[in-house]
């Protein structure tokens, strides 16, 4: 496979500069994974724009959907870019590891990532019981809506990973086998 480069500001266009000065204000640094995004003219701000549009989900939810998804996928850059920003979010390790094995000890977020985990295993054909204890649960249809423009937003990302394989800048996650033993 060929080597995919990650673009510096100076390679892309004046959109996706904008966009990684912003990061950059934000983060402390623009993430290989976004800076990838930027061999598009215009995909970094796209993204960026679609993963910031406000959403019935709070960040909690929001990173549970990101960790379970991205485990789901095997993309090891937002395993642990998502376990990073988890634990900013107020979830532990061991919390964002039971989340990367689909479940949590929290009902209504347990019935929301086994919802996630679901969606993405099996292309949005879930199991009837995993849909109704999503509403069980608290949530309705919006909700779900939501919670499907998540799992998107995350396969965009997670793919984006799994073809480039750019480094990872992140503390790397544990390995979710070696966590269950």
């Amino acid at each position: 496979m060929l080597q995919f480069t990650v673009p510096t500001r100076d390679q892309v266009s004046p959109a996706t500069q904008t966009a990684f000065d912003g990061l950059q204000k934000m983060a402390g640094f623009v993430p290989n994974l976004f800076a990838a995004f930027g061999h598009s003219e215009n995909a970094l701000p796209r993204y960026l724009a679609y993963q910031s549009a406000k959403t019935s989900l709070n960040n909690k939810e929001k990173e549970a959907v990101n960790l379970v998804v991205s485990e789901v996928n095997g993309c090891r850059y937002c395993q642990s870019a998502h376990t990073a920003i988890g634990k900013m979010n107020g979830f532990s390790e061991e919390e964002t590891l039971n989340i990367r094995a689909g479940r949590s000890t929290d009902l209504k977020l347990n019935a929301l990532v086994v919802l996630a985990k679901d969606i993405t295993e099996n292309k949005g054909r879930v199991a009837a019981e995993h849909l109704e204890a999503f509403y069980a649960a608290g949530y309705n249809q919006g909700n779900l809506v939501d919670v499907i423009l998540q799992v998107s937003d995350k396969i965009a990302a997670n793919y984006l990973h799994n073809l480039t394989d750019v480094a990872i800048d992140w503390p790397l996650a544990a390995e979710l086998e070696a966590s269950a033993a």
